[in-house]
Protein backbone atom coordinates (compact mmCIF):
# COMPACT_ATOMS: atom_id res chain seq x y z
CA UNK A 1 0.00 0.00 0.00
CA UNK A 2 1.06 3.29 -0.49
CA UNK A 3 0.56 6.70 1.04
CA UNK A 4 -3.15 7.98 1.05
CA UNK A 5 -3.49 10.97 -1.72
CA UNK A 6 -3.91 14.05 -0.50
CA UNK A 7 -7.45 16.13 -1.88
CA UNK A 8 -6.37 18.37 -4.81
CA UNK A 9 -6.54 21.70 -2.26
CA UNK A 10 -9.34 24.15 -2.13
CA UNK A 11 -10.34 26.14 -5.39
CA UNK A 12 -11.94 28.65 -3.10
CA UNK A 13 -11.07 30.33 -0.10
CA UNK A 14 -12.39 27.09 2.55
CA UNK A 15 -14.65 26.86 5.27
CA UNK A 16 -12.62 26.69 8.22
CA UNK A 17 -13.27 25.17 11.70
CA UNK A 18 -15.96 22.54 10.52
CA UNK A 19 -16.24 18.78 11.11
CA UNK A 20 -14.88 18.00 7.93
CA UNK A 21 -11.96 20.51 8.23
CA UNK A 22 -11.46 18.93 11.35
CA UNK A 23 -10.53 15.70 9.65
CA UNK A 24 -8.30 16.71 6.66
CA UNK A 25 -7.54 20.23 6.91
CA UNK A 26 -4.31 20.19 4.94
CA UNK A 27 -5.95 20.94 1.55
CA UNK A 28 -7.24 23.81 2.77
CA UNK A 29 -3.95 25.15 4.55
CA UNK A 30 -2.37 24.10 1.17
CA UNK A 31 -4.94 26.86 -0.50
CA UNK A 32 -3.99 29.57 2.06
CA UNK A 33 -0.01 29.09 1.76
CA UNK A 34 -0.36 29.64 -1.58
CA UNK A 35 -3.16 32.11 -2.08
CA UNK A 36 -3.98 33.64 1.59
CA UNK A 37 -0.55 33.08 3.63
CA UNK A 38 -1.39 35.93 6.53
CA UNK A 39 -4.99 35.43 6.36
CA UNK A 40 -7.76 36.99 8.60
CA UNK A 41 -10.30 34.60 9.46
CA UNK A 42 -12.86 34.89 12.07
CA UNK A 43 -12.88 31.88 14.93
CA UNK A 44 -15.45 30.10 16.47
CA UNK A 45 -15.42 32.10 19.21
CA UNK A 46 -15.81 34.99 17.12
CA UNK A 47 -12.51 36.80 17.50
CA UNK A 48 -11.10 38.17 14.79
CA UNK A 49 -7.27 36.72 14.24
CA UNK A 50 -4.45 36.46 11.64
CA UNK A 51 -3.54 33.09 10.68
CA UNK A 52 0.17 32.87 9.63
CA UNK A 53 0.59 29.25 7.43
CA UNK A 54 3.92 29.46 5.74
CA UNK A 55 6.93 28.02 7.44
CA UNK A 56 9.32 31.06 6.72
CA UNK A 57 6.56 33.25 7.78
CA UNK A 58 5.44 30.61 11.01
CA UNK A 59 9.09 30.92 12.11
CA UNK A 60 9.43 34.72 12.06
CA UNK A 61 6.50 35.19 14.21
CA UNK A 62 7.40 32.45 16.82
CA UNK A 63 10.19 34.62 17.13
CA UNK A 64 9.26 37.95 16.84
CA UNK A 65 9.19 40.03 19.80
CA UNK A 66 6.55 42.60 18.55
CA UNK A 67 4.06 39.62 19.31
CA UNK A 68 3.39 39.52 22.75
CA UNK A 69 1.99 36.69 24.57
CA UNK A 70 -0.21 38.66 27.30
CA UNK A 71 -3.88 38.74 26.65
CA UNK A 72 -3.69 42.22 27.89
CA UNK A 73 -2.43 43.37 24.49
CA UNK A 74 -5.40 42.40 22.58
CA UNK A 75 -7.45 45.22 20.88
CA UNK A 76 -11.08 43.39 22.09
CA UNK A 77 -14.18 45.73 21.80
CA UNK A 78 -15.10 46.98 25.32
CA UNK A 79 -18.14 45.46 25.60
CA UNK A 80 -16.19 42.20 24.69
CA UNK A 81 -14.24 42.08 27.63
CA UNK A 82 -13.28 38.81 28.86
CA UNK A 83 -15.85 37.40 27.02
CA UNK A 84 -13.57 36.33 23.72
CA UNK A 85 -12.78 32.69 24.93
CA UNK A 86 -9.06 33.88 24.59
CA UNK A 87 -6.87 31.86 26.88
CA UNK A 88 -5.64 33.65 30.31
CA UNK A 89 -7.44 37.12 30.08
CA UNK A 90 -8.91 36.79 33.75
CA UNK A 91 -5.61 36.12 35.17
CA UNK A 92 -7.12 35.43 38.18
CA UNK A 93 -8.94 32.79 37.18
CA UNK A 94 -6.02 31.01 35.42
CA UNK A 95 -2.91 32.51 36.66
CA UNK A 96 -0.17 33.40 34.86
CA UNK A 97 2.45 30.67 33.59
CA UNK A 98 4.78 30.49 30.69
CA UNK A 99 2.36 30.70 27.85
CA UNK A 100 1.15 34.17 28.34
CA UNK A 101 4.30 36.11 29.48
CA UNK A 102 6.81 38.00 27.93
CA UNK A 103 10.78 38.56 29.17
CA UNK A 104 11.53 39.81 31.61
CA UNK A 105 9.34 37.91 33.55
CA UNK A 106 9.12 35.09 30.86
CA UNK A 107 12.87 35.06 31.25
CA UNK A 108 13.16 34.85 34.74
CA UNK A 109 10.31 31.74 35.25
CA UNK A 110 11.81 30.02 32.25
CA UNK A 111 15.09 30.11 34.06
CA UNK A 112 13.99 28.70 37.14
CA UNK A 113 11.88 25.96 35.69
CA UNK A 114 14.66 24.67 33.79
CA UNK A 115 16.80 24.18 36.82
CA UNK A 116 14.34 22.03 37.81
CA UNK A 117 12.95 20.33 34.54
CA UNK A 118 16.31 19.23 33.27
CA UNK A 119 17.10 16.75 30.54
CA UNK A 120 18.76 14.33 33.16
CA UNK A 121 15.52 14.60 35.42
CA UNK A 122 13.83 13.46 32.09
CA UNK A 123 16.21 10.59 30.75
CA UNK A 124 16.42 9.29 34.52
CA UNK A 125 11.98 9.08 34.16
CA UNK A 126 12.44 6.58 31.18
CA UNK A 127 12.03 3.06 32.93
CA UNK A 128 8.75 4.54 34.70
CA UNK A 129 7.75 5.49 31.25
CA UNK A 130 8.67 1.66 29.64
CA UNK A 131 6.43 0.65 33.35
CA UNK A 132 3.48 2.40 32.51
CA UNK A 133 3.52 1.65 28.40
CA UNK A 134 3.91 -1.99 29.12
CA UNK A 135 1.24 -2.23 32.10
CA UNK A 136 -1.25 -0.21 29.61
CA UNK A 137 -0.92 -2.62 26.92
CA UNK A 138 -0.70 -5.70 29.42
CA UNK A 139 -4.55 -4.57 30.39
CA UNK A 140 -5.58 -5.16 27.23
CA UNK A 141 -3.59 -6.99 24.61
CA UNK A 142 -5.29 -10.28 25.92
CA UNK A 143 -8.48 -9.25 24.94
CA UNK A 144 -7.48 -8.79 21.06
CA UNK A 145 -8.89 -5.32 20.40
CA UNK A 146 -9.35 -2.30 21.95
CA UNK A 147 -9.61 1.89 22.16
CA UNK A 148 -6.20 3.53 21.81
CA UNK A 149 -6.99 6.53 22.77
CA UNK A 150 -9.39 6.04 25.66
CA UNK A 151 -6.97 2.45 27.04
CA UNK A 152 -3.64 3.65 26.17
CA UNK A 153 -2.90 7.28 25.00
CA UNK A 154 -4.55 9.21 27.03
CA UNK A 155 -3.85 7.60 30.60
CA UNK A 156 -0.71 7.02 29.24
CA UNK A 157 0.75 10.68 29.63
CA UNK A 158 -1.45 11.66 32.83
CA UNK A 159 0.24 8.56 34.77
CA UNK A 160 3.22 9.94 33.96
CA UNK A 161 3.41 13.26 34.59
CA UNK A 162 1.98 12.76 37.97
CA UNK A 163 4.59 10.86 38.78
CA UNK A 164 7.40 12.87 37.49
CA UNK A 165 5.35 16.14 39.64
CA UNK A 166 5.30 13.94 42.62
CA UNK A 167 1.41 13.30 42.72
CA UNK A 168 0.36 10.64 44.78
CA UNK A 169 -0.16 7.47 43.33
CA UNK A 170 -3.92 7.08 45.26
CA UNK A 171 -4.35 10.94 44.03
CA UNK A 172 -3.44 10.15 40.22
CA UNK A 173 -7.20 8.53 38.93
CA UNK A 174 -8.51 12.16 40.21
CA UNK A 175 -6.30 13.94 37.95
CA UNK A 176 -6.81 11.44 35.40
CA UNK A 177 -10.80 12.43 35.81
CA UNK A 178 -10.22 16.43 35.59
CA UNK A 179 -8.00 15.49 32.38
CA UNK A 180 -10.75 13.55 30.62
CA UNK A 181 -13.20 16.86 31.73
CA UNK A 182 -11.13 19.18 29.70
CA UNK A 183 -9.84 17.40 26.68
CA UNK A 184 -13.45 16.57 25.84
CA UNK A 185 -15.42 19.52 26.90
CA UNK A 186 -12.75 22.34 24.72
CA UNK A 187 -13.73 25.36 23.67
CA UNK A 188 -14.00 27.79 26.91
CA UNK A 189 -13.44 27.72 31.22
CA UNK A 190 -16.92 26.52 31.23
CA UNK A 191 -19.12 24.38 33.20
CA UNK A 192 -17.84 21.13 34.51
CA UNK A 193 -14.93 22.06 32.56
CA UNK A 194 -14.23 24.81 34.91
CA UNK A 195 -14.87 22.84 38.03
CA UNK A 196 -12.07 20.61 36.58
CA UNK A 197 -9.18 23.81 36.16
CA UNK A 198 -10.62 25.02 39.55
CA UNK A 199 -10.57 21.59 41.50
CA UNK A 200 -6.87 20.78 39.51
CA UNK A 201 -5.78 23.99 40.13
CA UNK A 202 -6.66 24.05 43.82
CA UNK A 203 -5.19 20.35 44.36
CA UNK A 204 -1.61 21.44 43.21
CA UNK A 205 -1.58 24.84 45.14
CA UNK A 206 -2.38 22.59 48.54
CA UNK A 207 0.05 19.74 47.57
CA UNK A 208 2.69 22.35 46.73
CA UNK A 209 2.68 24.03 50.10
CA UNK A 210 2.43 20.79 51.88
CA UNK A 211 5.76 19.58 50.17
CA UNK A 212 7.33 23.20 50.97
CA UNK A 213 6.34 22.97 54.64
CA UNK A 214 8.15 19.46 54.54
CA UNK A 215 11.06 19.37 52.37
CA UNK A 216 13.97 18.41 53.61
CA UNK A 217 17.28 21.15 53.85
CA UNK A 218 19.33 18.64 50.98
CA UNK A 219 17.46 17.71 48.35
CA UNK A 220 16.17 13.59 48.14
CA UNK A 221 17.92 11.50 45.50
CA UNK A 222 15.54 11.28 42.58
CA UNK A 223 13.06 13.45 44.25
CA UNK A 224 9.67 14.78 41.93
CA UNK A 225 9.49 17.61 39.98
CA UNK A 226 7.37 20.08 42.27
CA UNK A 227 10.07 19.56 44.76
CA UNK A 228 12.13 20.62 42.31
CA UNK A 229 10.54 23.75 41.43
CA UNK A 230 9.91 24.43 45.18
CA UNK A 231 13.70 24.43 44.99
CA UNK A 232 14.95 26.20 42.27
CA UNK A 233 16.84 29.68 42.92
CA UNK A 234 18.55 31.97 40.93
CA UNK A 235 20.76 34.41 42.79
CA UNK A 236 18.50 34.19 45.77
CA UNK A 237 15.36 34.38 43.42
CA UNK A 238 13.15 31.27 44.22
CA UNK A 239 9.37 30.37 42.35
CA UNK A 240 6.79 31.47 44.83
CA UNK A 241 4.22 29.25 45.51
CA UNK A 242 1.44 30.39 42.99
CA UNK A 243 4.02 30.44 40.29
CA UNK A 244 5.28 26.55 41.33
CA UNK A 245 1.73 25.66 41.24
CA UNK A 246 0.80 27.92 38.22
CA UNK A 247 3.99 26.18 36.31
CA UNK A 248 3.19 22.25 37.60
CA UNK A 249 -0.46 22.94 36.33
CA UNK A 250 0.34 24.46 32.68
CA UNK A 251 3.13 21.51 32.55
CA UNK A 252 0.49 18.45 33.72
CA UNK A 253 -2.28 20.40 30.99
CA UNK A 254 -0.21 21.05 27.83
CA UNK A 255 1.99 18.23 28.39
CA UNK A 256 -0.38 15.64 28.36
CA UNK A 257 -2.86 16.68 25.69
CA UNK A 258 0.25 16.75 23.27
CA UNK A 259 1.40 13.63 24.12
CA UNK A 260 -2.11 12.23 23.81
CA UNK A 261 -2.63 13.37 19.95
CA UNK A 262 1.10 12.60 19.24
CA UNK A 263 0.75 8.89 20.33
CA UNK A 264 -2.76 8.99 18.84
CA UNK A 265 -2.05 10.51 15.41
CA UNK A 266 1.39 8.66 15.26
CA UNK A 267 -0.62 5.90 15.24
CA UNK A 268 -2.57 6.02 12.98
CA UNK A 269 -0.41 7.59 10.39
CA UNK A 270 1.66 4.40 11.01
CA UNK A 271 -1.52 1.94 10.58
CA UNK A 272 -2.30 3.65 7.73
CA UNK A 273 1.56 3.70 5.74
CA UNK A 274 1.84 0.23 6.66
CA UNK A 275 5.10 -0.10 4.52
CA UNK A 276 6.57 2.73 6.79
CA UNK A 277 5.23 1.38 9.58
CA UNK A 278 7.08 -2.68 8.38
CA UNK A 279 10.31 -0.72 8.04
CA UNK A 280 10.24 0.96 11.60
CA UNK A 281 9.15 -2.81 12.96
CA UNK A 282 11.95 -4.26 11.16
CA UNK A 283 14.36 -1.33 12.52
CA UNK A 284 13.22 -2.13 16.18
CA UNK A 285 13.50 -6.00 15.59
CA UNK A 286 17.19 -5.45 14.84
CA UNK A 287 17.45 -3.00 17.98
CA UNK A 288 18.26 -0.12 15.64
CA UNK A 289 16.52 3.10 17.06
CA UNK A 290 17.56 5.79 15.16
CA UNK A 291 14.75 5.09 13.14
CA UNK A 292 12.68 5.65 15.65
CA UNK A 293 14.15 8.80 16.88
CA UNK A 294 13.59 10.27 12.94
CA UNK A 295 10.33 8.47 12.81
CA UNK A 296 8.89 10.82 15.76
CA UNK A 297 10.17 13.59 14.47
CA UNK A 298 8.51 12.83 10.78
CA UNK A 299 5.06 12.41 12.82
CA UNK A 300 5.10 15.39 14.46
CA UNK A 301 5.97 17.30 11.40
CA UNK A 302 3.43 15.01 8.96
CA UNK A 303 0.02 15.19 11.51
CA UNK A 304 1.38 16.51 14.85
CA UNK A 305 0.00 16.78 18.29
CA UNK A 306 -0.46 20.94 17.91
CA UNK A 307 -2.18 22.36 14.97
CA UNK A 308 -2.23 26.26 15.85
CA UNK A 309 0.37 27.81 18.24
CA UNK A 310 -0.87 29.68 21.40
CA UNK A 311 -2.33 33.09 20.81
CA UNK A 312 0.22 36.01 20.31
CA UNK A 313 -1.26 39.70 20.36
CA UNK A 314 0.68 42.77 18.31
CA UNK A 315 1.95 45.42 20.30
CA UNK A 316 2.67 47.77 17.30
CA UNK A 317 2.48 47.69 13.76
CA UNK A 318 4.22 44.68 11.84
CA UNK A 319 4.29 43.04 8.67
CA UNK A 320 4.42 39.51 8.36
CA UNK A 321 4.98 37.84 4.84
CA UNK A 322 3.30 41.01 3.16
CA UNK A 323 0.61 41.64 5.27
CA UNK A 324 0.22 44.47 7.43
CA UNK A 325 -0.86 43.54 11.23
CA UNK A 326 -2.09 46.73 13.41
CA UNK A 327 -1.46 46.79 16.92
CA UNK A 328 -3.77 44.59 19.82
CA UNK A 329 -4.60 42.18 16.48
CA UNK A 330 -4.37 38.78 17.47
CA UNK A 331 -2.09 36.35 15.13
CA UNK A 332 -2.23 32.54 15.48
CA UNK A 333 0.43 30.62 14.17
CA UNK A 334 -0.38 27.47 11.96
CA UNK A 335 2.15 24.73 12.96
CA UNK A 336 0.11 21.81 10.80
CA UNK A 337 0.62 24.39 7.83
CA UNK A 338 3.73 25.36 8.47
CA UNK A 339 5.25 21.62 8.13
CA UNK A 340 3.59 21.03 5.03
CA UNK A 341 5.05 23.56 3.39
CA UNK A 342 6.65 22.93 -0.19
CA UNK A 343 9.16 25.69 -0.11
CA UNK A 344 10.66 24.27 2.99
CA UNK A 345 10.13 20.29 2.87
CA UNK A 346 10.56 18.08 -0.30
CA UNK A 347 7.38 15.96 -0.98
CA UNK A 348 5.58 17.49 2.23
CA UNK A 349 2.56 15.47 1.89
CA UNK A 350 4.82 12.01 1.64
CA UNK A 351 5.50 10.20 5.06
CA UNK A 352 8.84 9.44 5.25
CA UNK A 353 10.65 8.18 8.86
CA UNK A 354 13.86 8.46 7.58
CA UNK A 355 13.56 12.32 6.38
CA UNK A 356 16.38 14.00 7.55
CA UNK A 357 16.04 17.20 6.66
CA UNK A 358 13.34 18.02 9.23
CA UNK A 359 13.07 21.26 11.28
CA UNK A 360 9.89 21.41 11.56
CA UNK A 361 7.61 23.24 14.22
CA UNK A 362 5.89 20.67 15.74
CA UNK A 363 6.90 22.07 19.29
CA UNK A 364 7.04 25.60 18.38
CA UNK A 365 10.33 28.00 17.78
CA UNK A 366 12.56 30.82 19.64
CA UNK A 367 11.79 31.76 23.63
CA UNK A 368 8.16 30.02 23.65
CA UNK A 369 9.67 26.48 22.84
CA UNK A 370 7.93 23.96 24.56
CA UNK A 371 9.71 23.07 27.45
CA UNK A 372 8.54 19.28 27.95
CA UNK A 373 9.88 18.65 24.55
CA UNK A 374 12.06 16.11 25.80
CA UNK A 375 9.29 14.18 27.98
CA UNK A 376 6.78 13.83 24.66
CA UNK A 377 9.43 12.66 22.50
CA UNK A 378 10.80 10.18 25.68
CA UNK A 379 6.63 8.97 25.98
CA UNK A 380 6.08 9.38 22.18
CA UNK A 381 8.98 7.03 21.07
CA UNK A 382 8.61 4.59 23.63
CA UNK A 383 4.85 3.98 23.16
CA UNK A 384 5.39 3.61 19.83
CA UNK A 385 7.92 1.03 19.86
CA UNK A 386 6.19 -1.13 22.28
CA UNK A 387 3.30 -1.31 20.69
CA UNK A 388 4.74 -1.84 17.46
CA UNK A 389 6.85 -4.49 19.21
CA UNK A 390 4.65 -6.33 21.40
CA UNK A 391 1.37 -6.07 19.22
CA UNK A 392 3.12 -6.85 15.71
CA UNK A 393 -0.21 -7.15 13.49
CA UNK A 394 -1.98 -4.19 14.86
CA UNK A 395 -4.48 -3.15 12.51
CA UNK A 396 -7.27 -0.16 12.48
CA UNK A 397 -10.71 -1.38 13.26
CA UNK A 398 -12.76 1.04 11.76
CA UNK A 399 -12.79 2.73 8.14
CA UNK A 400 -10.47 5.72 7.71
CA UNK A 401 -13.70 7.91 7.23
CA UNK A 402 -15.82 6.84 10.31
CA UNK A 403 -13.26 8.10 12.72
CA UNK A 404 -13.81 11.50 14.40
CA UNK A 405 -11.51 14.49 15.21
CA UNK A 406 -11.35 16.84 18.24
CA UNK A 407 -11.58 20.16 16.45
CA UNK A 408 -9.89 22.50 19.08
CA UNK A 409 -8.46 25.21 18.59
CA UNK A 410 -4.85 24.60 19.13
CA UNK A 411 -4.98 21.19 19.80
CA UNK A 412 -6.15 17.92 16.90
CA UNK A 413 -6.47 14.57 17.88
CA UNK A 414 -8.14 11.53 17.33
CA UNK A 415 -11.64 11.23 19.69
CA UNK A 416 -11.03 7.31 19.31
CA UNK A 417 -8.96 4.85 17.84
CA UNK A 418 -10.25 1.45 17.67
CA UNK A 419 -7.75 -1.35 16.84
CA UNK A 420 -7.69 -5.37 16.51
CA UNK A 421 -4.46 -7.66 16.88
CA UNK A 422 -3.91 -10.88 17.55
CA UNK A 423 -4.39 -11.46 21.51
CA UNK A 424 -1.23 -11.93 23.54
CA UNK A 425 -0.29 -12.17 27.12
Amino acid sequence: MTDHPTPAPHATAPDLFTWEFAANPYPAYAWLREHAPVHRTTLPSGVEAWLVTRYADAKQALADQRLSKNPEHHAEPAHAKGKTGIPGERKAELMTHLLNIDPPDHTRLRRLVSKAFTPRRVAEFAPRVQELTDRLIDRFAAEGSADLIHEFAFPLPIYAICDLLGVPREDQDDFRDWAGMMIRHQGGPRGGVARSVKKMRGYLADLIHRKREALPAEAAPGEDLISGLIRASDHGEHLTENEAAAMAFILLFAGFETTVNLIGNGTYALLTHPEQRTRLQDALAAHDTALLETGVEELLRYDGPVELATWRFATRPLTIGGQDIAPGDPVLVVLAAADRDPERFADPDRLDLARRDNQHLGYGHGIHYCLGAPLARLEGQTALATLLTRLPDLRLAAEPADLRWRGGLIMRGLRTLPVEFTPSR
